[in-house]
């Protein structure tokens, strides 16, 4: 007897998309659209929230004291320069300027150098207290400054460097220095072992393997951890006023401080716009220059 067998249904025709013909396309989803968009708009909201404030006072500064009280949004119907040499030597600022630049340029030094030797150490050799340390590390990141002002200020006194720049840049290294060797010692983890496996075979000590080998291969860390520090350190205002009444040795923010309070009795406020801006341009300028390689030192410990 013979059977036979049903007979198999042709296939549908396959448009140039790919799905069968008569099949609607789906829909896009909307909902990633919208939160694009949200982000979007977040983001230019922020951007115009902290530009703004900048510009404004770039331009306030060109102004003469006048124009800043009648007309404060419109622009400058000429440039006064004569504000920023006012500021620059009636109130001051190159001496606080170059004493920041001291203090900051030194401490920078410091941290940087003595940070990374610890988080090289930390995150590469495993000895008894190795965490214990790393956790005293990490908690002097979360103790306040304000409840070491008094012992600390005592501290510096009997050392007798007080009123004192190299004083000052002691205060800022210990100051920075949790927060460096957290960073770095993350970064170090991500470095590759076979670099400095390589090196010790080759007959190179623990020294020459640190400074020659993996201290550049972690210059983008380095780099970010010094945009922190200096961020940090230029803006600092609590310390040196607890730490340095020297007028001489004032540094730029006690300087600006300053020149606001003397506001009150000479009304120079065009003066006190062109200091603002003396002091904000060294930080624009070093994250403007540096900002590809604090994404890279951020990014980094996230990709092996």
């Amino acid at each position: 007897m013979k059977t036979t067998e049903p007979p198999v249904p042709a296939p549908a025709p396959v448009t140039k998309t790919g799905l069968p013909a008569g099949r609607a396309p789906a829909a896009p989803r909307s909902e990633g659209r919208a939160l694009n968009v949200f982000s979007h708009g977040v983001l230019v909201i922020w951007a115009v929230m902290v530009v703004l404030p900048l510009l404004w006072a770039v331009m306030t500064s060109f102004k003469d004291d006048r124009s800043i009280f009648s007309s404060p949004w419109s622009l400058p119907d000429r440039l006064h320069l004569d504000n920023w040499s006012r500021a620059w030597t009636e109130a001051n600022m190159s001496d606080y300027f170059l004493n920041t630049a001291l203090v900051v340029g030194g401490s920078l030094i410091g941290t940087l150098a003595l940070g990374s030797m610890a988080a090289y150490v930390l995150a590469r050799f495993d000895f008894p207290g190795n965490r214990f340390i790393y956790f005293l590390f990490v908690g002097g990141m979360s103790f306040p400054i304000m409840l070491a002002l008094v012992p600390l200020f005592y501290v510096v006194n009997n050392m007798g460097l007080l009123n004192t720049l190299h004083g000052l840049i002691l205060v800022y290294i210990a100051y920075s220095l949790p927060f460096t060797v957290f960073f770095l010692t993350a970064f170090f983890r991500t470095l590759p072992t076979s670099v400095a496996e390589a090196a010790f075979v080759d007959g190179a000590s623990h020294t020459r393997t640190f400074f020659q080998i993996m201290l550049p291969m972690a210059k983008p860390g380095l780099v970010s951890v010094g945009i922190f520090n200096f961020l940090g350190q230029w803006n600092q205002y609590m310390l040196p006023t607890v730490l340095n009444t020297d007028p001489d040795k004032r540094v730029l923010t006690q300087g600006l401080v300053q020149l606001a309070v003397s506001q009150g009795y000479k009304g120079d406020w065009s003066g006190l716009f062109a200091g603002l801006v003396m002091a904000m341009l060294p930080v624009l300028a070093a994250y403007i220059v540096f900002q590809r390689q604090v994404v890279q030192g951020l990014t980094a410990g996230a990709v092996k």
